[in-house]
């Protein structure tokens, strides 16, 4: 029951640790109490994404007519893209079983309750390592707002089971999640109602950016609360009233269905974290070295824990160096190029710094911008649509920020985070052979 490594939580860090580790030859043990994958396969980013494509299929049917194309009576059944989106979360998790007995991992089904650095205790058996890596994700935060327990809501996890199509959906929060499902809903017919306390929706996001997807949205019906507090909730026959608070007074909106997506919280209570007495940052999170090693030697702290970057493909990378560390190898997490996407129709993508964080730094900045009609391919697939790409350099031409909108952004941003993790100026596009026609090729034509 000794083993090299012991990884508490089985999503995107924890399952890379464990893959790594166990290709390298240790032995090591991965405790998970709920479903390999985390959060991000099971109730997250691929079920998510899974639900948004089937919906980007059905509005692609609903306006073939832009290419010529008829489809006289397009139609879906909620119940089997629920059934699909299950079916896809299935083989993935699967297939990362499959990836770990490769690798010899030992997988403990239950709930791990840490003693000290190299003692771990689940379902009565007690577990010892040389090395321990947190990964124990994070939880949805629902606010404590009047009424709230007394009505019924939804979280993504129930949006991401539900069958049936409602009337309308009051979405409280307008993040990434929250205009994912107001996307979502919004192409199944659904009357969609965002709430945000800031003065624009996907906060973090490129202002300019998310206003053009906030103006397409509300062409297509979205209904938008800026700047709004809510206040309380009330159950009615008719669904659930939302009151609110904003710039122009009270006022009220009914919903048959309300989704709360306010944000997500690190789980750091009941796996024994408070016997490691870790280091914490001014915001309590779990602070961690360029290695992601705690302030413990030989305890880590990779994903949504340590509070850095709550991506799943954040999580991936830093798991990959906390085990090189741990094996020796020479490495360093960098978050200089964490990409972001908001996988809405359009997508949005970006990498690197926004106006707003070069501003607030007082950093020298120039803006390089050009409307996807600038790529032949977007032209030929987006009829009636547009785009934009945005790039922020510096004095010295380097690379500091890349902003984009339109399908496919999220497949986009790489070329740009590569280049802006190795300090590239944009002139260097010029160098490359882009295959033609692509949408990529907007970088050579800035």
């Amino acid at each position: 029951m000794n083993y090299q490594l012991a990884i508490v939580g089985g999503g995107p860090a924890g399952y890379t640790a464990a893959e790594a580790a166990g290709k390298a030859g240790w032995s090591v043990v991965l405790f998970e109490k709920n479903s390999l994958g985390g959060v991000c396969l099971n109730e997250g980013c691929i079920p998510t994404k899974t639900l948004l494509y089937s919906a980007k299929v059905y509005d692609y049917t609903r306006h073939a007519s832009k290419y010529a194309v008829n489809v006289p009576e397009s139609s879906f059944d909620l119940g089997k893209i629920i059934a699909r989106k299950s079916k896809v979360v299935r083989k993935l998790v699967l297939g990362i079983k499959a990836k770990l007995a490769a690798q010899k991992v030992t997988v403990v089904q239950g709930e791990a309750l840490i003693g000290d650095a190299h003692t771990i205790v689940c379902n009565g058996e007690t577990y010892t390592c040389d090395h321990l890596l947190l990964c124990t994700g994070s939880q949805t935060f629902v606010p404590p707002i009047p009424g709230l327990e007394q009505v019924s809501y939804w979280t993504h996890r129930d949006a991401l089971d539900n069958k049936t199509v409602p009337q309308s959906l009051v979405i409280v929060g307008g993040g990434v999640i929250g205009m994912e499902f107001a996307s979502f809903f919004n192409s199944l017919g659904v009357s969609v109602t965002v709430i945000e306390m800031l003065d624009e929706i996907l906060g973090g996001i490129d202002h300019e950016i998310a206003a053009l997807l906030r103006a397409d949205y509300a062409k297509r019906g979205v209904k938008f609360l800026l700047k709004t507090k809510v206040t309380r909730f009330e159950q009615e026959e008719a669904g659930t009233r939302v009151c609110y608070e904003n710039a122009d007074g009270a006022g009220c909106v009914v919903g048959e269905k309300v989704l709360m997506s306010v944000g997500r919280r690190p789980v750091t209570q009941g796996f024994g974290l408070e016997n490691l007495q870790l280091e914490r940052t001014e915001r309590g999170q779990v602070k961690v070295d360029a290695h992601m090693q705690t302030s413990v030697p030989g305890v880590y702290a990779c994903g949504d824990l340590n509070g850095v970057s709550l991506l799943a493909h954040t999580a991936v990378r830093e798991a990959e160096v906390a085990v090189r560390h741990m094996l020796g190898i020479p490495d360093e997490m960098s978050y200089r190029a964490i990409p972001g996407v908001v996988y809405t129709n359009p997508e949005v993508a970006l990498v690197g710094q926004t106006e707003e964080q070069l501003q607030a730094a007082g950093t020298a900045y120039r803006v390089l911008k050009l409307p996807m009609a600038f790529s032949g391919r977007f032209v030929a697939e987006n009829e009636g649509v547009n785009g934009v790409c945005k790039v922020l350099v510096d004095e010295d031409d380097t690379l500091l920020g890349v902003h984009l909108y339109g399908n496919p952004a999220s497949e986009l941003v790489v070329l740009a985070g590569m280049m802006i993790e190795d300090r590239r100026k944009w002139t260097e596009w010029k160098r490359y052979v882009f295959p033609h026609p692509t949408v990529g090729e907007i970088f050579r034509e800035l």
